[in-house]
């Protein structure tokens, strides 16, 4: 029976050993913190959003770091397995908008409760608050992990090791870099890990009177230097007290996170009425203007936008408050529609891990055999989850990836 030890006791790391014991190994879990799952407990406003119940296609499509990296993973277990297995284990499951999956009791912790039960059912020894120090190398014709050494000095012997420590957000629930440390001694090359899902700061000061207000149902684009569109959906953003947020704020900064660090400044605009063209737009202006055509322009946007947003909208057309609508011209029309269909903003840069979903970057894929987790330069040395340069936007998706790699990892493992 091999011997694995599983470092690390968060999403990938429960399903890695999971997956190792009921493939017939003798599996240690070791943790860092003084319970499982830490950052399970967090994710999805403490609710969990655990998978994402799309097609195929579709889940490739929301991965935005090495997609095909991932197809062996997925298809050895993918989020409809995803979604039985916990059921088997106890924990009904409901599907919400946008088909994303959450425990039915809307408790974060039922995800980490049911895994920890389904590891100590196939005899998965759990070690807490026990922290890794060095992995073991025995050197020769082929470098093999053999074991570990604990920070206490104890040391481990094992037949392969699983490398599964998260990355770098959310430092508060043990997301330090060990998993990267440990992952370089042994040779592997790190790709920069930059804060991933995370929130963007703007230049404009006036933006910072909106703190507090959610917009829904609005298009969101960035745009490069030389004015092409980078970027483009719609959904809900929030605007804070450092600048923007929400789910299409933190989709941009997956995908522009890298190219907003390298160039400094990238600028956006926001539709606050994509619904209707601008054709269609000022002939609802021009309604609005003759039913108030004896009132000041200051109330022309009532029944249009969210009552927060109408003073900045009203300095940013530069047309007087007071201005009586009747004396409202073809020209104010237009800067009123530019406003509404082109509102601008300046992005420059993102928050830190300690707000970051999750992390971008880490051990380069071309490293890991994809077909098992392995890597391509130690033998007996797996990796699974954040730690792998992989990732994906909002939805569920990340955990997928956790789930998947690890298992992979967990089975091949125990098979080898």
């Amino acid at each position: 029976m091999p011997e694995i030890i599983v470092v690390g006791g968060g999403a990938a790391g429960l399903m890695a050993a999971y997956a190792a014991a009921s493939h017939g190994a003798k599996v240690t879990l070791l943790e860092r913190n003084e319970k499982l799952g830490k950052k399970i407990y967090i994710t999805g406003k403490g609710r969990c959003n655990f998978t994402n119940a799309c097609d195929p296609e579709e889940f490739f499509s929301h991965l935005v770091t090495n997609p095909k990296f991932m197809y062996s993973a997925f298809y050895c277990l993918d989020n409809r397995r995803v979604m039985e297995l916990f059921a088997q284990g106890g924990m009904p499951c409901k599907v919400e908008r946008g088909n994303r999956v959450f425990p039915q009791s809307d408790h974060a912790s039922d995800v980490t409760n049911t895994l920890a039960g389904l590891c100590r059912k196939a005899g998965v020894k759990i070690w807490l608050s026990c922290r890794v120090r060095d992995l073991v190398l025995e050197a020769g014709e082929t470098s093999a992990v053999t074991g570990l050494i604990l920070e206490d000095g104890r040391k481990l012997r094992a037949d392969a090791v699983i490398l599964a420590t998260g990355g770098l957000s959310y430092p508060s629930t043990g997301s330090t870099g060990d998993g990267y440390r440990m992952a370089e001694s042994l040779g592997h090359s790190i790709k920069e890990p930059i804060p991933g899902l995370v929130p963007v700061t703007v230049a404009e000061d006036d933006l910072l009177t909106l703190q507090g207000l959610s917009l829904r149902n609005v298009s969101f684009k960035v745009f490069g230097k030389q004015g092409k569109k980078l970027y483009e959906a719609f959904g809900e953003m929030l605007f804070t007290h450092f600048g923007v947020s929400g789910p299409l704020i933190l989709s941009a900064a997956s995908i522009l996170g890298r190219r907003l660090r390298k160039e400094g400044i990238l600028r956006a605009e926001i539709d606050l009425k994509p619904a209707v063209s601008e054709q269609e737009l000022d002939a609802r202006l021009q309604r609005e203007i003759r039913d108030k055509i004896n009132k000041s322009y200051k109330n022309l946007y009532g029944g249009l936008l969210p009552s927060k947003l109408i003073p900045l909208v009203i300095a940013r057309t530069g047309i007087d408050q007071d201005k009586k609508m009747h004396d409202l011209t073809r020209e104010d029309r237009e800067r009123i529609m530019r406003c509404l269909k082109h509102f601008p903003l300046t992005l420059t840069g993102t928050r830190s891990f300690s707000e970051a979903i999750i992390t971008q970057g880490g051990i380069c894929v071309k490293e890991i055999n994809p077909s098992t987790m392995e890597s391509r330069l130690v033998k007996g040395f797996y990796l699974a989850g954040e730690l792998i340069d992989v990732d994906a936007l909002t939805g569920g998706f990340n955990l997928q990836v956790a789930w998947s790699t690890g298992y992979l990892a967990g089975m091949s493992a125990a098979e080898s």
